[in-house]
């Protein structure tokens, strides 16, 4: 477990820079804001095209992975909307009850890329960016429609499918997906553009994922806010690998999909939820929480993982 602890060391000491450089006077503070957008419509889309333009997949079980993540982000989502009756019972708000459901089920993508190709190369990789584009669909429309029937915004179709449609992660996996099925050549300089673009995404965004932390609302936290830490650094990872192994996934590609599903929520779903009638200093609360707490429980979850992987 220690050498797997060392190998993602460097990815979250560049969370811990990013927390440190938005705390710095000497940077202009309104440049986060720019550079959290930068990220979200440019950086990482590109990073997510790019990848899954160029992978290869021919030694990987797209449909088992399919059925393996897809189904577990639903079963998971499932659950939640099945408890809704517990969290009205005990008094909490739907704005409350909408970020507990997003932070139970977004996944931070940066953080699985940027771990899984220090782990395990450009496969894994390829791997994280095509598990990204397998649920990012099913993950917006749960998570967008928990928003709009809770959070006490207009409940619209349009709603759903303006945010789904316009994505920017769903608009470049899509992209590369279809440029790595159809085999179009696109003008060399032209993609070597964007490699240069998202060379750069995955540092960076994990910069603005220490930025994005809250300190100070994690260090007095609401009790509700430590229910979406067990399910989504405990919880997700024992259906998702479960599911995994069940379907026949063994070796990297296991461990790639366990630790996939063991880091931290996303940061977007803190905008959403400000946007959306959400809980959003619960959201940067929970978010600031799993991170922190993700650092130990990745390597817990890859070592037990590591079992069941040569098997």
């Amino acid at each position: 477990m220690l050498a797997i602890f060392e190998t993602i060391l460097p990815v979250f000491l560049l969370v811990v820079l990013g927390a440190l450089l938005k705390r710095w006077r000497q940077i202009d503070r309104d440049m986060w804001n720019g550079l959290e957008q930068l990220g979200f419509f440019v950086l990482f889309p590109a990073l997510l095209f790019i990848t899954l333009a160029k992978a290869e997949f021919s030694g990987i079980d797209a449909g088992a992975i399919a059925l393996g993540s897809i189904g577990s982000v639903t079963f998971i989502a499932l659950l939640l909307i099945l408890c809704w009756p517990l969290f009205r019972a005990a008094h909490v708000s739907g704005a409350s009850y909408t970020t507990v459901f997003q932070t139970s089920t977004r996944w931070n993508a940066f953080i699985a890329l940027a771990i899984g190709e220090k782990l395990y190369g450009a496969e894994s990789l390829a791997l994280v960016a095509l598990v990204a584009t397998l649920i990012i669909i099913p993950l917006n429309f749960y998570n967008i429609a928990v928003l709009v029937w809770f959070g006490g915004g207009s409940r619209s179709l349009k709603t759903f499918a303006q945010k789904i449609l316009t994505n920017p992660m769903i608009i470049g996996s899509v992209l590369g997906v279809l440029v790595n099925l159809s085999g179009v050549r696109i003008y060399a300089p032209l993609m070597q553009t964007v490699e240069f673009v998202a060379d750069t995404s995955l540092s960076l965004g994990l910069i603005m994922v220490g930025a994005g932390l809250k300190l100070a609302d994690a260090m007095r936290p609401r009790p509700l806010a430590l229910l979406p830490v067990a399910l989504k650094l405990v919880f997700m990872p024992l259906i998702m690998t479960g599911a995994a192994y069940a379907l026949g996934l063994r070796g990297e590609q296991l461990l790639t999909i366990a630790m996939g599903a063991s880091v931290p929520t996303a940061m977007n779903g803190y905008v959403l939820a400000k946007q959306m009638g959400g809980d959003a200093p619960l959201y940067a609360a929970v978010a600031t929480l799993q991170t922190i707490a993700s650092f130990f429980t990745i390597p817990m979850v890859l070592t037990a993982t590591a079992y069941l992987a040569g098997g």
